[in-house]
């Protein structure tokens, strides 16, 4: 039974809000394609919903379901969130695992084919037609090829019949008849070469090692999606046709239609297009999978099978053994959904205990265990964890001692409990968000039951599922389910390491194979924790002011210790608030030498702990509750965050305004934080990537220490003393402003504040020189600044950026440098990739931050072969002169244009927009004042103004940034046996 749990998509830079005192024009448009009498789809089945047949699931009747004679199924449903959207997705079960040895690669190979040119498109038409009727390229218009299946995806904005039945039709003729000509497999084949590039090196070849080791003598072993250089050079169209014919088929079609409409239309216009498909020769059956077989001699209580040591220098130690069973087609039923319901309570427990151990002592620095069934080739049990030291063999231990502490004995009922709470807190608010549940995700969500051969079910079975298997959360039946997840066929290890003689594949083979002692030290059982049992903030207060900021009700509350709340009710979004808390300067209040703590901060102030919660107390306060607690660093200020619920917005409330009030220091989270940072920092160096992660915010930022990727050096000099001196000052400084948007009761809300966020003390303000502080651009040189990564000789990036300025002054203008990034971005993706075939995903993007008057930039940024950098820098420099010359085209604005234009129509509907565009406005009238023209900076922008724009950032040299192999860096891994 097929569910996933929803987030939202809050983001995106572009945010947006009805215009003052009065919505937008299309909120009230009616924008329903309702059914005529000529839908009436022939193959509709709502008696025999097919992903059903043999289940006794309940139907969730919302959708209807349909089977054609020539075997297309499809399933459509009407949804309104966002209004006006139709999602699209037509799923093809074949994936690199249906590939021959010289088809491997073929399956994406052909996803890219089907965009370049078909019955329904002219040469590269698709992404551009799709982008004038506002589907942006990337999020609403894209594929995914896996090793099961193919997927196309399309999420339609502005629909009306007219272009639903079009895009529909366009959609069958590009999967049913693509143009696989040797002149489109000679454009195609240098970008999918170009992706395959920019996904390799170590990640890549480590995630292969893994995936040949776990599925040995499995096809899964040897058929990665991205396929080989060789087979896919030596691709023709002849070849690739004959892959085309084999597998896209009618019989292995699914195409899913949610959105804005009847169900009767939507199943009318699948019909009308996807009806007449026929296949080209006989069906062929998928091929074996195969399955996982412990080798022969194998101990049948112990069954340790194939091993690897994986040497990859600068990589972090990592160690996974998988416990492996046949995958089988299963009866999707309701017995089986609540045993897998049962065993994810029982791996919640062994994972809390794990957590306990990494944080309380542990010789690893964190572990997990997850089932999943891969690639329907698998059924597994998945241990992962990375050692904090070389001595992998005693974190190995300790896991594994942890894991059979939980197979001898029970849980405690307190520990089943505190799992149960938070998957039911997880239920709950999933049935109070389905009616907000965007047509896109309810999509996916048929695509993915029909990858796993399972059914579909609504939350509110879901729900009722669980909470019928109440009587069966006891510690007995808990042990049973922890020991059925451990038991398997085969079981099989891989192990990462930085260092060539560190372990052998004897070693660990020996060490899966030892007995260990069970080790109870983990078990969790403390009493719970009351919120009323905790010290009050301080003396609640009532608010000195209450005033209607002029947008739809959203209400400006202060009090006197000058704490400034907005807040915003909207009834459409059930059982969903959103909290967030700006407080102090953000990167403004580090000084030159506090750069480390800024990065301990990110990953430790939460853990840290409030007053007497600790790490453990806070996971076990809430484990019966909606509560969220996230922090972040940004330009000007520093932000808690977290979503939550009116029953629990109080605590919410509590658990920030404590933080700040009563900070405990534990020292283990700084401990642990520091010991990941120092696992982590040579693997930054070892290709494009992880260099740009490390380096790029710094060197953007003119070389400010602040913003520097503190050294091992620097992190083995870090304290916890010096942490707390940090971050108490950081804390106690600045004005705060607690924004709390959703579905809130107004009166308990402004009460809740009044006893947390009123009751704190006066805070300090910022000192002048904080807010003075401000950070600089780097001068663009006559060469590029060059740096090197360890990585492959093949692989190497390309930054070219420009300054732009900051604040809220400049809020328009931030609108309109967004567009002129896109246009940069669409003309970039073009000569690069479509053109040259040079770059798989090269991009453009602006920041203009608005808490502070500096720092924004506009920069392009490509993975590319080393011998392509001066091309990126040409492409570049001469798109940003002709944009100042010229300025765009018609066209290309209205590429741009309209799919802002749909996003900002669609995602009106969310608190969390209001909220990304609001925050700040207690302190700062210009986020309200340059409200209104939201719609129309985007709407009615104009050729000349991106020229303008052009002109004024992008006429001076561009400031560039490349990175290249360093002169004899190791090009490949090695294995601790076998070479590799």
């Amino acid at each position: 039974m097929a569910f996933f749990t929803r987030a939202a998509r809050a983001f995106l830079p572009v945010i947006v809000f009805l215009p003052i005192a009065a919505p937008l024009p299309a909120l009230a448009q009616d924008c329903v394609i309702r059914a005529t009498e000529a839908d009436q789809p022939e193959y509709a089945r709502p008696d025999d919903p097919w992903i059903y047949r043999g289940t006794d699931i309940p139907v969730d009747e919302q959708w209807l379901f349909g089977e054609m004679p020539n075997g297309v199924r499809y399933a459509v449903r009407q949804n309104d969130v966002p209004p006006c959207q139709i999602s699209l997705r037509v799923r093809i079960d074949a994936g690199s695992l249906h590939e021959r040895d010289d088809e491997r690669g073929f399956a994406h190979l052909l996803e890219h084919l089907v965009f370049r040119e078909s019955a329904t498109f002219g040469p590269g038409e698709a992404i551009a037609h799709f982008q004038r009727l506002g589907a942006s390229f990337g999020f609403d218009t894209n594929a995914t090829t896996s090793p099961t299946a193919t997927t196309y995806n399309l999420n339609l904005p502005n629909a009306n019949r007219t272009t639903l039945d079009d895009s529909v039709r366009r959609f069958a003729g590009m999967v049913t008849s693509p143009t696989l000509s040797p002149a489109n497999l000679a454009a195609d084949v240098p970008i999918v070469l170009s992706e395959r590039r920019e996904q390799a090196g170590a990640q890549r070849r480590v995630a292969e090692a893994t995936t040949a080791t776990f599925f040995a003598g499995q096809r899964l072993a040897e058929r990665s999606p991205i396929g080989t250089v060789e087979t896919l050079q030596g691709a023709t169209a002849e070849a690739v046709q004959a892959f085309h014919q084999r597998w896209y088929r009618p019989e292995n079609a699914v195409v899913v239609l949610v959105g804005d409409a009847d169900p009767r239309a939507l199943a009318a216009v699948v019909e009308k297009h996807f009806a007449s498909w026929s296949g080209t020769g006989p069906f062929v059956e998928a091929p074996d999978f195969g399955d996982p077989v412990a080798p022969a001699g194998a101990s049948p209580s112990n069954p340790v099978g194939e091993v690897d040591v994986i040497v990859e220098p600068g990589q972090p130690r990592a160690v996974t053994f998988a416990i492996l069973r046949p995958w089988v087609e299963i009866v999707d039923n309701l017995e089986y959904n609540r045993d897998n319901l049962l065993k994810q309570v029982a791996t919640e427990v062994v994972n809390r205990r794990l957590e306990n151990r990494a944080r309380d002592g542990g010789s690893f620095l964190f572990a997990g265990v997850g089932r999943d069934k891969i690639s329907r080739s698998a059924d597994g049990t998945f241990v992962t964890f990375a050692p904090l030291t070389q001595d992998w063999q005693a974190a190995l231990d300790d896991v594994r001692s942890v894991i059979a502490d939980a197979l001898a004995e029970p849980p405690a009922q307190s520990e089943i409990d505190q799992a149960v709470a938070r998957f039911d807190v997880a239920f709950v608010d999933s049935v109070e968000q389905s009616r907000i549940q965007a047509g896109s995700q309810l999509a996916d969500q048929i695509v993915q039951a029909v990858d796993i051969r399972e059914a579909v079910a609504s939350p509110e079975t879901f729900l009722e599922v669980f909470r019928s298997v109440a009587p069966r959360f006891t510690p007995d039946d808990v042990l049973a389910a922890t020991r059925e997840l451990f038991e398997g066929d085969v079981i099989r290890s891989v192990m990462l390491t930085p260092t060539p003689g560190e372990a052998s594949e004897a070693e660990l083979f020996a060490a899966l194979q030892t007995p260990v002692a069970a080790s109870s030290v983990a078990r969790d059982n403390a009493t719970a924790i009351d919120f009323a049992d905790l010290p009050v903030i301080g003396e609640a207060a009532e608010p000195i002011a209450r005033e209607p900021v002029g947008v739809l009700g959203v209400e400006r509350v202060s009090f006197a210790n000058g704490v400034r709340a907005l807040l915003m009710g909207r009834d459409n979004e059930p059982g969903r608030i959103t909290v967030r808390v700006r407080f102090g300067a953000g990167w403004r209040g580090f000084e030159d030498d506090e750069g480390v703590y800024a990065a301990l901060g990110s990953m430790a102030l939460v853990n840290s702990g409030i007053g007497p919660l600790g790490q453990n107390d806070l996971d076990r306060i809430a484990a019966d509750r909606k509560l969220s607690f996230n922090f972040e660093i940004e330009d000007g200020t520093f932000i808690f965050q977290g979503l939550t619920r009116q029953e629990d917005l109080e605590q919410q409330l509590y658990l920030f305004a404590a933080k700040l009030a009563m900070p405990s220091w534990d020292s283990n989270p700084v401990e642990r934080a520091r010991a990941s940072a120092l696992i982590a920092y040579d693997s930054y160096g070892r290709d494009p990537s992880g260099v740009l992660n490390r380096d790029l915010d710094f060197l953007l930022r003119g070389g400010d220490p602040r913003f520097a990727t503190p050294t091992p050096e620097q992190m083995q000099a870090a304290t916890p003393a010096e942490f707390r001196v940090v971050w108490e000052r950081l804390l106690a400084q600045g004005p705060i402003e607690v924004a709390v948007f959703g579905d809130i009761d107004r009166d308990a809300t402004i009460a809740a504040l009044g006893r947390t966020f009123g009751a704190l003390d006066q805070r300090t303000p910022l000192p002048a020189e904080v807010i003075a502080r401000s950070v600089s651009f780097p001068e663009a040189g006559a060469q590029p600044k060059v740096l090197t990564h360890a990585g492959d000789d093949n692989q190497a990036a390309a930054v070219i950026a420009w300054p732009l300025g900051g604040g809220s002054e400049g809020i328009v203008q931030s609108r309109k440098l967004d567009l002129l990034s896109q246009i940069f971005s669409n003309r970039l993706l073009d000569g690069l990739r479509e053109r040259a075939g040079a770059a798989y995903s090269p991009f453009v993007t602006s920041n203009w931050p608005l808490d502070v008057e500096t720092g924004g930039v506009m920069f392009a940024l490509v993975q590319i072969e080393p011998d392509l950098l001066p091309a990126f820098f040409d492409e570049a420099q001469t798109i940003a002169r002709d944009l100042a010359a010229n300025g765009p085209t018609a066209d290309e604005l209205e590429r741009v244009v309209e799919p802002a234009r749909q996003y900002l129509l669609r995602a009106q509907t969310g608190h969390t927009f209001w909220l990304n565009q609001l925050q700040g406005a207690a302190f700062d009238a210009n986020r309200i004042a340059y409200l209104p023209t939201i719609y129309s900076d985007y709407d009615e922008a104009t050729a000349q103004e991106m020229q303008s724009l052009a002109q004024r950032y992008l006429s001076r040299p561009g400031w560039q940034l490349q990175i290249v192999p360093a002169a004899g860096a190791a090009t490949a891994s090695s294995s601790a046996t076998s070479g590799r």
